[in-house]
């Protein structure tokens, strides 16, 4: 039997903010003129999300006297600080972790004690003793599982945490992996009005994704895998700690560096995973037009991306959570089976690709 994700948990924080609501916050705190207001609201409608989550309730909010996180004022000054934001992370990511997983082990109809190994998938938040601790406690989970942390990795970490998986799988056959991935993106909100932070502004949600691996003849086997580094893409997608959260660097070349990396490895994607063979696609959805280049790039009918653009359509981009979400709906699926070929991408900039079959 191959090593298999069984089953996927899901959750997300409170409510779903739509977009709309988003963007006028973001003409607020930005301190926009009516012109750049205007071209905001119009990037906004145009970004192929409907609606996101935060652990944060100031998204929503018309009038910044209801701010709870931010300052009660337009400038948001003094603006909260890495400290106040990695107190958030501390409190809620267990939470979303552990509805996440408890999703994944009922599903399964697992015992907690049957975890053996727990790899905790995060690039927003880090603290010790660690979310994974948390979990422990809050599952159940026996003192003596070995577990494991896979931070800073950025969107693509959940095809690290799924591949460490699998190898553990293959040093110990009865094994059972919980690979959880939570993201709180939206405490990493940045003020300064700069293309990058537009980007990610629009971009990112919040949530939580678990997966249970082990071997199995049921749910998505592990067939392969693949890393690439699309050096180019270097300085375009990138991470790091400031004084007021993480700062991302996300350049608007990205979805081109993509396309053309996709296409000079195209004859390995062909050796590797017989590519033209596979019907079934599960993308990152990290953006609409990453999502169309991909799929323009392999010269893909525009449906591969059906389930991709639903998860961004509902959710936005959650980092390394969004492409378990990808995979949680196809699980579900019950039109889909066979070869499945999935892609995510990160800092690097690094391209993942994990070749999967339902059954």
């Amino acid at each position: 039997m191959d090593s298999s994700i069984i089953s996927i948990g899901i959750s997300n924080p409170g409510k779903p903010i739509p977009q709309r609501e988003i963007s006028r916050f973001m003409q607020i705190a930005h301190q926009l003129d009516e012109l750049e207001s205007r071209k905001l609201q119009f990037f906004y409608r145009v970004s192929g999300i409907d609606s996101r989550y935060s652990v944060l309730e100031d998204f929503e909010k018309e009038n910044p006297v209801d701010f709870s996180f931010f300052p009660k004022n337009k400038a948001l000054h003094p603006f909260p600080g890495t400290k106040a934001r990695m107190e958030i992370f501390q409190k809620e990511a267990p939470k979303l972790a552990f509805e996440a997983s408890l999703s994944a082990l009922d599903q399964a109809k697992a015992e907690p004690g049957q975890v053996t190994h727990l790899i905790l998938v995060s690039c927003t938040g880090m603290v010790a003793p660690g979310v994974e601790l948390d979990l422990i406690e809050k599952l159940s989970l026996c003192n003596s599982v070995e577990r494991y942390c896979i931070h800073f990795m950025g969107c693509y970490a959940a095809f690290t945490g799924l591949k460490l998986a699998d190898k553990i799988l293959k040093a110990e056959p009865n094994a059972k992996v919980l690979v959880v991935a939570v993201e709180l993106c939206t405490l990493h909100f940045q003020k300064e009005y700069t293309e990058d932070n537009l980007l990610a502004n629009s971009l990112f949600g919040d949530g939580a994704a678990a997966a249970l691996v082990m071997k199995s003849d049921k749910g998505l086997s592990i067939k392969n895998y693949l890393s690439q580094v699309i050096r180019e893409g270097e300085k375009d997608m990138a991470w790091g700690i400031g004084d007021f959260g993480f700062e991302m660097r996300l350049s608007q070349y990205i979805p081109a560096l993509l396309d053309q990396g996709i296409r000079n490895l195209a004859t390995v994607f062909e050796e590797v995973f017989r590519v033209s063979k596979i019907k079934n696609f599960a993308i990152h959805p990290g953006g609409k037009q990453i999502l169309q280049k991909v799929q323009e790039a392999f010269g893909w009918a525009p449906e591969v991306n059906f389930h991709a653009l639903d998860v961004l359509k509902n959710f936005g981009n959650m980092s390394s959570v969004s492409i378990l979400f990808v995979l949680e709906k196809m699980l579900r699926d019950t039109s889909l089976e066979g070869e499945i070929l999935a892609m995510g991408f990160g800092p690097g900039l690094t391209l993942e690709t994990l070749h999967l079959e339902k059954r």
